[in-house]
């Protein structure tokens, strides 16, 4: 990974967000390595059910632990969420309940500290004043995140460092 990908990266990621892309790289890499090991087991198993059975073989009991376990796989399912933002009641879709109930209790405590500060009553100017507050927020953690602490350009290159690693074993074995 190239010292200027890197740079983008950190440019990008605001640093309170860089822990866990971190913890996300590294648990991806404890993810892969376990997954190559669990893929030569398997070819061991392969090449071991392959050969024929010894008179022993047929003969022993099966136990609990001989037999793998089933991983269950759950799909995600977009299913409506009911949120209520500034006496509105709205039915949402996406794959993250708990995310979309906490953007819409978000926007409702923006559109009721804009509905304090004013005497408007208007819901529709209240939500483009909260969306322009909103926004206004976003863009001032924007510029701050521009650019990246040596601490997070440090830690990026570790990480960077990290995969080429994961990365080059990969492609001397495979």
């Amino acid at each position: 990974m190239s010292v200027k990908t890197v740079e983008e990266v950190s440019a990008q990621v605001p640093p309170e967000d860089f822990q866990a892309l971190e913890d996300k790289v590294y648990r991806t890499i404890e993810l892969y390595k376990a997954a190559k090991e669990a893929r030569a087991t398997a070819e061991r198993d392969v090449k071991r059910l392959k050969e024929p059975p010894t008179k022993d073989a047929l003969t022993k009991p099966v136990s609990a632990k001989d037999v793998p376990a089933a991983n269950a796989v759950s799909g995600s399912n977009s299913n409506s969420v009911r949120v209520e933002i500034f006496d509105q009641v709205y039915n949402l879709r996406g794959s993250d309940a708990d995310y979309i109930l906490k953007l819409a209790e978000y926007v409702d405590a923006k559109m009721r500290a804009v509905s304090e500060q004013t005497a408007t009553v208007d819901s529709v100017r209240l939500a483009v004043l909260a969306a322009l507050n909103i926004a206004d927020e976003y863009h001032l953690l924007k510029r701050g995140v521009e650019t990246p602490s040596p601490d997070v350009r440090r830690r990026a290159i570790k990480l960077a460092s990290a995969l080429d690693e994961v990365l080059q074993d990969t492609r001397r074995t495979g």
